[in-house]
């Protein structure tokens, strides 16, 4: 049962979302509904409880599929309205020179019978609201409908008297993932987030059951067993389980994430990104609004000779859950074909991460080795303290004291990695040494020049200049540069715009 539009249709017609998903979502909403299903069954014991659990289910079941039947938008008068609700009606209009960003998600839900959620987003952020309130969600459409809205509201192209849009256009190739970057997986750690997420979930669960490890038969036989083994064996083979489970989760995070990945170009000047194995995206940059890109380089993945690539472009969302990653040009891949692909990207002959940088003075290695260093130092005493208090043993303020070597060569690093160059019409900046990041921006789209000093910075003559731009984290700074080296910087990449203040600066 689908309601794609008869041929009759015309531009400005109200359309409905498709009512296959009336198949799947009261399945969805009664599942989501079972915690509190079980939980007035067990509680109620009779006492009708478990009627309210009923109730809040139907409640729960007639509020989506109301959603499904009274959800239609329509495409009129140089914007895309949305307008749904039965007891409470809400409307929308989002103007077409507004739009930013139109991605297309077909989660396990939707693939059932072929059907996409499109995600309609202007790049903005009321004050006071929520990071949604910045988009429309059409969740339930063809797929032949996705790609016409994506179309029609990216290209603004042309639409026939039957309602439907042009052919697609052309695409080149950019960029395809390669099996053999799966390597680069385990390099990433994201398994150990996901491990670091399941361990609280089971401590909290545990503790909210007041269940003790030592009471649960498995791990009391577990623990039993470690008691006569050597402290030290323990720490490898704990070491390399962790390793292990890691490297897998890893691996399953990436192929879930980035297989079928592809990078393309349209003649329209969009970049189209495409990526997932059983929730696929659809994200499209249009290069009218590209301001440069970013090459992350985490450490373990900088160590493997790997980098991950990503757009720094006008209205793309950066959030969490679904928005998360909606700049990615290349996912972790060897260094050399990332700047390959940001080359390529840019439309320029090599990539300008990769230029010489200009080394930042030798008083920034001395704050970045005191902060490294006495940040461990400060840690160490504050163990110690609680040590001598006889509130955690004395064993843990001296394998922090231990990290002392290892927080200096960190230190040392992110000198090492500091830098700034302007190369033809980009900025080019890098900091970091766990998470190495080098960006290159566009000096065009830079709206300004800020100019900050600490006053441990003052003292060291060194600045911090900001280059605000409107996309990305919204400005990227040049950290702890000479001040001289810092504006005549600032001047080249903002011509004119600090001129009037060297001036006065000079009279004085």
């Amino acid at each position: 049962m689908s309601t794609e539009a008869p041929p009759e249709t015309t531009v400005g017609q109200w359309r409905r979302l498709d009512r296959r998903m009336l198949l799947i979502r009261p399945v969805l909403d009664i599942v989501k509904s079972l915690p509190v299903l079980i939980g007035t069954v067990i509680l109620g014991r009779g006492n009708g409880w478990e009627w309210i659990g009923l109730g809040v289910t139907a409640l729960t079941v007639f509020v989506g599929v109301s959603h499904v039947l009274t959800s239609r938008y329509r495409i009129a008068d140089g914007q895309v309205e949305w307008s749904t609700g039965l007891l409470l009606r809400k409307h929308r209009a989002i103007p077409l020179d507004r739009i930013r960003t139109v991605d297309v998600t077909s989660e396990p839900k939707h693939r059932l019978f072929s059907l996409s959620a499109v995600r309609i987003g202007t790049g903005r952020h009321s004050a006071g609201q929520g990071a949604g309130n910045d988009q429309l969600v059409l969740d339930a459409v063809s797929e032949t409908e996705a790609h016409r809205l994506r179309t029609v509201l990216l290209h603004r192209k042309e639409i026939s008297a039957e309602g439907e849009a042009q052919a697609p256009p052309p695409e080149q190739i950019v960029a395809e993932v390669d099996r053999k970057w799966v390597r680069y997986a385990p390099f990433t750690l994201s398994g150990l987030a996901v491990v670091g997420a399941i361990f609280a979930a089971v401590w909290h669960f545990a503790h909210q059951l007041d269940i003790a490890p030592e009471n649960v038969g498995p791990l009391r036989d577990l623990m039993d067993g470690l008691a006569n083994t050597a402290l030290w064996l323990i720490v490898v083979v704990a070491a390399v389980a962790l390793l292990v489970v890691v490297s897998l989760l890893s691996v399953g995070g990436y192929v879930l994430s980035f297989w079928n990945f592809k990078l393309t170009r349209e003649s329209e000047g969009t970049l189209h990104v495409r990526r997932g194995l059983i929730t696929t995206r659809s994200v499209s940059i249009e290069e009218d609004r590209l301001r440069g890109v970013e090459v992350k380089e985490p450490l373990p993945l900088r160590i493997a000779g790997g980098a991950r690539l990503t757009a720094i472009a006008g209205g793309l969302r950066e959030g969490k859950g679904g928005d998360k990653g909606g700049g990615l040009l290349l996912p972790p891949a060897p260094v050399g074909r990332v700047h390959e692909v940001a080359a390529e990207v840019l439309r320029e002959n090599f990539d300008p991460a990769t230029v010489p940088l200009n080394r930042h003075p030798r008083r920034a290695l001395t704050r970045r080795l005191t902060r490294a260093i006495g940040g461990v130092l400060l840690l160490a005493a504050a163990l110690s303290g609680l040590a001598w208090i006889d509130f955690l043993p004395s064993w843990m303020w001296q394998v922090a004291l231990g990290l002392v070597p290892f927080a200096a060569l960190v230190g040392w690093d992110r000198y090492r990695n500091l830098g700034h160059a302007i190369v033809g019409r980009y900025l080019v900046s890098r900091s970091g040494s766990l998470a190495r990041s080098t960006v290159a921006i566009r000096r065009e789209g830079v709206t300004g020049i800020v100019v900050s000093r600490s006053f441990f910075q003052r003292r060291a003559g060194l600045i911090t200049v900001t280059a605000p731009i409107a996309a990305g984290r919204g400005g990227y700074q040049v950290v702890d540069v000479g001040e001289s080296a810092g504006l005549a910087m600032a001047e080249q990449a903002a011509p004119g715009l600090l001129t009037p203040f060297l001036r006065r600066g000079a009279q004085r």
